[in-house]
């Protein structure tokens, strides 16, 4: 008994259970969701984005062919992620303007404009070259402004969990998106233009659904702060906590944003765009952010799961998985064992395990996923009539443990590494910076996939992934730090340190946010709430 008292589980538990209990409100929940609903375009259009070239009535239709088939698929898929690259980078010069409720309308109606334009093309490849830019410019602000506004309204202690509510409503679209082209398979006859239709259609739903939630939502405290209107800060922190305006802990909490952004403002002054791309890349402490942040994803990347999700029909068909109903049923299963895996690693990984112990099983499990596939493919295809039923079954079986591996380790990690780590100033650009290279690999590997798995045999595609596991899980043991359980204000100290030593970070106790604590430090520390108070 006394292990499991003194285990990572045990002391998380006591210390959500110290935090008071009006924190746990529904205001704080219907705001995350709303800003987690980012996420679902995302991956709906990887759900469905290549299924719905599988169609029948999608060939006829823009007269896909043997010989046009993959390059035309090829560009139909990935263009998508060059408007998300240029939307992440743009977002920067929104979110701290109009706020990042507004942004968040702004995004997914960009996003529904180029569904509905791909949904309106009828064969027309420019209008839907066009259509699939537009949906991505919508696509990539999204993955900017739905993780960072969660992390930065979520209680420091649940932080990882909530901020993964984005990849959980990835998952979510992208398990629907598969389904949705699986059922107009089924049910449309492919001589109607319906059948490749609908899927694209019904993501227009989704951003009219967080559009409207998002009008019973809080705007994030801490852009209200600095865009320098304490009051309207003050209530919306009021409002998310659910707690009086005199309560420690609120109390406490105010003042650390408040003071940690005068401190910002002090040392960095109030400029503009400008300003803060120079602090970005001028100030040590930032560059090692920089560096940290861009390197997950291109880790994400190259680990080879995004390649697995776009082209897993075609990894299905390598494996002996035949016929278009059954692939695309597979698949569907495939985004389910992702979404549970999800769930999984929001509720007992990141935020009990810790982010470096979380990325480290993650890869590690990949990695032997990954090594499996390779050694069946380079022994276990070139007769398939003597393929022993018991490795093809495992095979297929590898499939879905790839997918635990992928959800606890590099599919989430890197989008909360994105929101959390930056400072408040140059949060918004930091995230836009570091989901624009995102994008840009992701543009990259989907382009090279194809070529990867032909020109290497097939089995050695997977062997180059098994490598590139190895380099994350390197990278991660040495560089990554420990970045559950501390405030956004508490990450400096972190990062303040030569890269060598960041991943020696102690971690603050996770009941540390004791309201007794949190009475203390707040009156010995910040009484200059008073004057907001009383306005």
């Amino acid at each position: 008994m006394r292990v499991f008292r003194d285990s990572s589980l045990a002391k998380y538990v006591r210390g959500v259970k110290s935090l008071p209990s009006g924190i746990f409100n529904w205001h704080l929940f219907a705001t995350c969701i709303s800003f987690a609903l980012a996420g679902c375009p995302k991956g709906w259009d990887e759900g469905s984005a290549a299924s719905i070239t599988e169609l029948g009535s999608f060939k006829r239709e823009y007269g896909l062919d043997a010989k046009t088939n993959r390059a035309t698929i090829s560009n139909i898929v990935s263009l998508v992620n060059v408007g998300a690259g240029v939307g992440a980078f743009l977002s920067f010069f929104l979110n701290d303007r109009i706020g990042r409720l507004w942004s968040g309308r702004l995004y997914q109606t960009i996003y529904a404009i180029g569904s509905l334009i791909s949904c309106l093309s009828y064969g027309n490849h420019a209008v839907l070259y066009l259509g699939r830019i537009v949906a991505g410019l919508g696509i990539g602000a999204c993955t900017v402004v739905g993780p960072m506004a969660i992390a930065e309204m979520a209680p420091k202690s649940i932080r990882g969990l909530m901020t993964l509510w984005f990849n959980i409503a990835m998952l979510s679209g992208q398990t629907v998106g598969i389904f949705t082209v699986f059922g107009s398979n089924m049910h449309i006859s492919p001589a109607k233009h319906l059948q490749y239709q609908i899927p694209w259609f019904v993501q227009t739903f989704v951003p009219a659904i967080a559009i409207v939630s998002s009008f019973f939502s809080v705007e994030s405290p801490r852009w209200l702060t600095i865009r320098g209107r304490p009051q309207e800060a003050l209530e919306a922190l009021v409002t998310l906590r659910g707690l009086p305006v005199d309560h420690p802990y609120l109390q406490e909490e105010y003042a650390e944003i408040s003071s940690h952004i005068d401190d910002e403002n002090r040392q960095f002054g109030e400029g503009g765009y400008l300003s803060v791309m120079k602090e970005t890349f001028s100030v040590r402490s930032n560059l090692r952010r920089v560096q940290l942040t861009i390197i997950a994803y291109i880790l994400a990347q190259f680990s080879g799961a995004n390649s697995v999700t776009n082209y897993l029909p075609t990894v299905f068909t390598l494996i002996g998985v035949t016929g278009t109903d059954v692939k695309v049923y597979s698949t569907g299963l495939y985004a389910v064992a992702k979404l549970v895996c999800c769930v999984i690693a929001s509720l007992v990984f990141v935020d009990v395990l810790g982010r470096r112990k979380s990325l480290m099983l993650g890869i590690t499990v990949q990695a032997m996923c990954h090594a499996y596939l390779s050694g069946y493919l380079k022994y276990f295809t070139k007769d398939p009539e003597s393929v022993p039923s018991g490795a093809s079954d495992a095979a297929i079986g590898i499939i879905y443990i790839h997918a635990f591996g992928w959800a606890v380790g590099l599919y989430t990690l890197p989008y909360l590494f994105g929101a959390e780590l930056w400072p408040n100033r140059i949060r918004s650009f930091g995230g836009a910076l570091s989901q624009s290279f995102h994008w840009m690999f992701y543009f990259a590997i989907t382009k090279a996939t194809p070529s990867i798995i032909s020109s290497m045999d097939v089995w050695g595609a997977f062997l180059f992934f098994v490598a590139w596991c190895i380099v994350a899980f390197i990278y991660t043991l040495f560089f990554v730090p420990e970045t559950s359980n501390l405030s956004l204000d508490e990450m400096d100290a972190i990062f303040d340190r030569p890269m060598h030593k960041m991943r020696h970070s102690t971690k603050t106790p996770v009941n540390g946010t004791d309201p007794e604590h949190d009475s203390k430090k707040s009156m010995e520390k910040h009484e200059s709430m008073e004057h907001v108070e009383g306005r």
